[in-house]
């Protein structure tokens, strides 16, 4: 691996090149957007007033996919235990990182016309809830398992074999009910099936996503801002030792870097969620890169619950990233922070690597950053107790999806033509 890719593979090169760019843009540098900062104090009233009304006690878990298997107030986590029988803290913790890890990379935007209705309990979900107690039952059915006689686990000759029509039966696709990109989130699950067969010194010989929790590395328990452990704490991985967020997400950069799709490489290293932008310096073969790494990142977000459940504090949460996604940059568009200069922006689709995405994802990191310390400040709370994961999930991502639904019905502002390996 080259200098300018693990370069790129931190964070600290997404937030210093989304700054480049919002400097850029407060000084009218940009043919893209305007930047109004005095509209940031009305959207973090927006986010602190949608934060109260979903969290009224501020108890406000991370932005994470376990809050979407919590759809319709069910604790499927519980069941998930249940159906663990005695399996102990650490299998418990590999398992729930084999759903969760397998989930998030089937949270691609679902299409407004696709539906799952849940079995038992007559539930109908759509979108991201929809899709993560899609998963949840796959997963709980053995789809994504080699081993009939250990169903709830996800291995490397399980997702291989996976394809279109059995994930077609499982999300209850059909003629009237269609999913949007449904052989492409096949694909992809296949390729994570060959990079976790790739990398068995941290998946194992079986290739589970599991292996993680054996083999992330661990630093002496340090107390830090960011860090918690929320119970569990009789596991023997626990002693001593705390998960930092970075290094966790630094792992899963370098050992899934083969999944994506995206074509963006350097000296033939996949980049993954990586775009050009010309304004954009940096030293070596890194200038003109921009990273955002964002599912990569909502993946990592939704992997540290397993961890702390398992009695292993997780540090340094506000080293990852607010996540540049349509909810929080349509956030920052909707409350009137960022003005597209083009006043027919929303009347087409704009591609991944367009100048316009890669700006708007850019101020949008950036710009989550200045929105936090105003929610925070709302709502009464420091850093250390809502660090920026619990404002994301009170928070803008809700806010950015409720001021959608009022001006267009729930879709987003900017329409992005993408695979399901950014957005």
């Amino acid at each position: 691996m080259t200098d300018a890719v693990a370069l790129l593979r931190s964070t600290v090169a997404v937030r210093e090149r989304a700054g480049v760019l919002l400097a850029r843009a407060l000084e009218g540098g940009s043919a893209e957007f305007a930047v109004d900062p005095g509209r940031l104090d009305a959207a973090g009233d927006e986010v602190a007033a949608v934060t109260r009304a979903r969290y009224p006690s501020l108890e406000i878990p991370y932005h994470s996919r376990w809050r979407h298997f919590e759809a319709g107030g069910i604790d499927r986590r519980a069941v998930l235990d249940r159906a663990l029988g005695d399996a102990d803290a650490a299998e418990r913790a590999r398992a729930q990182i084999d759903l969760a890890l397998v989930s998030v990379l089937l949270d691609a935007g679902a299409g407004p016309d696709w539906r799952y209705r849940e079995p038992g309990t007559g539930l109908t979900l759509s979108r991201s809830e929809g899709l993560g107690v899609a998963s949840f039952h796959a997963f709980a059915a053995g789809l994504f398992s080699s081993d009939p006689s250990r169903p709830r686990q996800a291995d490397a000759a399980g997702l291989r074999r996976l394809d279109g029509a059995a994930l077609a039966l499982a999300f209850q696709v059909d003629g009237g009910n269609p999913l949007v990109g449904l052989d492409g989130r096949a694909a992809l699950l296949r390729r994570l099936g060959d990079a976790l067969a790739a990398a068995p010194s941290v998946y194992g010989e079986e290739g589970r996503p599991g292996g993680l929790f054996d083999h992330a590395p661990r630093r002496p328990a340090d107390g830090g801002p960011g860090s918690a452990a929320h119970g569990g704490a009789d596991s023997p991985a626990a002693a001593g030792s705390t998960l930092r967020a970075h290094d966790l997400l630094v792992l899963l950069l370098d050992t899934l870097a083969p999944i994506w799709s995206t074509g963006n490489a350097i000296a033939g290293t996949p980049l993954g969620d990586c775009w050009r932008h010309e304004a954009v310096p940096g030293p070596g073969a890194s200038a003109g890169w921009v990273p955002f790494h964002k599912l990569s990142q909502w993946l990592c977000y939704s992997l540290l619950e397993p961890f702390e459940w398992a009695g292993v504090p997780v540090a340094g949460l506000d080293a990852l990233t607010g996540l540049p996604e349509y909810r929080n940059g349509g956030l920052l568009i909707d409350s009137g922070v960022l003005r597209p200069r083009d006043a027919g922006f929303g009347a087409r689709t704009h591609a991944v690597g367009d100048a316009f995405v890669v700006e708007w994802r850019a101020l949008t990191v950036a710009l989550l950053d200045e929105l936090a310390p105003r929610v925070r400040h709302a709502l009464g709370l420091t850093a250390a107790q809502m660090p920026l994961a619990c404002v994301l999930e009170g928070g803008t991502w809700a806010a950015g999806r409720a001021l959608a639904q009022r001006l267009r019905g729930g879709l987003p502002p900017v329409a992005v033509a993408s695979d399901g390996t950014v957005f």
